[in-house]
């Protein structure tokens, strides 16, 4: 599988572990960040949130300090369910019910055993489809009415 992975100077500290887990089995494309100068997180965000829109990556991985800039950055482009994800449960109900295309996690708020455990989980996990399609159709349907 195709994955990217972005964050910003808040997220760097874990970016390595999860990089390292995502390449274990996929093609992973790094849209940085690469220091720990200060930068704003929709601006990491974008390029890594323009390939997955565009196809060129099939999920994303975006972290931050906390993952709430990074989820409220993400779920703001059509087509992406970027989840905040906390731990091995959210990570499964994220993928099953939710056919979670983008994990967002926070680095200043995941050890780094966890956020390990949470990759394996969201790659590996199926989306259940059925009544949580029909969910996901009515969620999109209100996004184009609102």
């Amino acid at each position: 599988m195709k994955i990217g992975i972005a964050c910003d100077h808040g997220g760097l500290s874990l970016k390595a572990t999860v990089k390292a887990v995502l390449a274990k089995e996929n093609e992973v494309f790094d849209y940085g960040t690469d220091t720990d100068a200060s930068v704003d997180y929709p601006d990491c965000a974008a390029p890594a949130l323009k390939a997955l829109k565009a196809g060129e990556v099939e999920r994303l991985v975006l972290i931050c300090g906390t993952g709430i800039g990074m989820s409220i950055a993400a779920n703001r482009v059509a087509g992406v369910r970027a989840t905040l994800v906390h731990d091995a449960y959210t990570a499964r109900m994220s993928r099953e019910h939710n056919d979670s295309n983008c994990l967002v996690l926070g680095a200043r708020t995941t050890g780094v055993a966890v956020a390990e455990e949470i990759v394996g989980i969201w790659l590996e996990t199926a989306f259940e489809g059925g009544r949580h399609q029909q969910r996901l159709d009515k969620a999109d349907a209100l996004a184009a009415k609102i």
